[in-house]
């Protein structure tokens, strides 16, 4: 611990980094610097300044990282059409190998000797934000507080505040904050309290981004995507900055009950864990892409694309973004992409993203005269078909009657 003279914090001003930063000055005797991100948690973020002004902050780092997320993480992610186990789009997944790379260039900035992170040891924050630190400073030290302290429930990280005059803005009303949330441009998430028993339903006032799709208007919405090689460029013929698309699909997603989910996830770390989730823009963004690429991309590549995506989101969801094997998957993900021009147009209902047309002026592969079941003018014989499956059908023959 002597050896430690300067840390970066990543702090949010809440409740467990306000006690963070505390227990570091204490305990480790250190110089505390304080790093908060807006990467789009629609809140405010400069609260967290004025809190650790009034704890004796010196150096304080708020960052407004909303495009350069959007633009250089969420987007190449949606190129490979990430999902993991089937229903999770990542929202907190992809947000920390960001915050790790901002919290490794401040610690240089400021000549820190450490970083630290309030995940705890449960989770899988914790290994996402140190795996992405050691990948980018390879001696970096790393503090976990929740690995180290005895402040093992609420009520200790309460009386540590009281005791150390640490302000904490429920703490007058005597709230519980009834779940853990994380939000970012991307998602909201929830876990914890009547979430921990995966049979009981959520309650309605949970969900703080989007109306339930009972509730969504009786009236279709219509709205078209533009894409330029795989990433959304503009909507409705408005071209916007990557923050201000992922913004305003998740304004209308969620006006139409869309991007609710309710799943129970396998954690890196070993344990099952219940979560719920609300990924209105997200939600909206895959069920786009996905059809310009059926449009513009070619059959194998679409495929073999299918079958390392899972790969891929294992790699985001354990921590390996700046990973080698990442950075092989992304290269061939993004030299498909080059084709994916043009525009998608849906029909977003109570909860459903639907397509109802897609086009590209310069890549689509979809050949009128070819698929039509009218008059084709030769441009396809049928008759090919005959010894094309008699072909592909040769080692089934050849099994059948060896009775294989």
């Amino acid at each position: 611990m002597s050896e430690i003279k300067k840390v970066v914090l990543a702090y949010s001003g809440g409740l467990d980094t306000s006690i963070i930063l505390k227990w570091l000055e204490d305990v480790y005797d250190c110089e505390v610097v304080t790093f908060t991100a807006d990467i789009g948690q629609g809140e405010e973020v400069e609260p967290a300044r004025a809190k650790a002004e009034a704890m004796g902050i010196k150096e304080i780092y708020i960052d407004d990282l909303r495009e350069e997320y959007a633009r250089d993480f969420i987007f190449p992610m949606f190129r490979a059409n990430t999902i993991y186990e089937g229903e999770y789009l990542l929202g907190t997944s992809i947000a920390r190998p960001l915050i790790s790379k901002r919290l490794v260039e401040i610690a240089k900035e400021t000549g820190a000797d450490a970083i630290a992170h309030g995940a705890t040891g449960k989770g899988n924050d914790q290994v996402r934000f140190e795996l992405g630190a050691y990948a980018l400073m390879p001696d970096v030290k790393i503090i976990a507080p929740w690995r180290e302290w005895d402040l093992t429930s609420r009520a200790t990280l309460m009386a540590y505040a009281e005791e150390h005059n640490i302000p904490v803005d429920f703490a007058q009303q005597g709230k519980k904050s009834p779940y853990s949330m994380d939000a970012n441009l991307l998602h909201i998430s929830y876990e914890g309290d009547i979430l921990e028993d995966p049979y009981a339903e959520p309650e309605e006032d949970m969900w703080r981004w989007s109306v339930s799709p009972e509730n969504a208007p009786d009236e279709a919405t219509y709205i078209e995507i533009d894409f330029e090689k795989g990433d959304p460029t503009a909507i409705d013929g408005e071209a916007l900055s990557p923050a201000t698309i992922m913004e305003t699909l998740n304004k209308l997603g969620g006006d139409n009950g869309i991007g609710r989910d309710d799943i129970v996830e396998n954690r890196y770390v070993g344990m099952k864990s219940r979560g719920c989730y609300e990924t209105p823009g997200g939600t909206i963004l895959l069920k786009a892409h996905r059809a310009i690429e059926s449009l513009t991309l070619d059959r194998e590549a679409a495929h073999m694309k299918d079958e390392l995506m899972p790969r891929y989101a294992n790699l985001i969801y354990n921590g390996y973004w700046w990973s080698p094997e990442r950075t092989m998957l992304q290269a061939a993900v993004d030299e498909t992409q080059k084709v994916v021009n043009g525009t998608v147009r849906l029909k977003l209902y109570k909860g459903n993203v639907i397509v109802v047309g897609r086009k590209s002026a310069t890549n689509s592969l979809f050949n009128e005269e070819i698929a039509t079941f009218e008059e084709d003018a030769g441009a396809y014989d049928q008759k090919d078909a005959e010894g094309f499956i008699r072909l592909n059908s040769l080692r089934l023959r050849i099994g059948a009657k060896q009775g294989n």
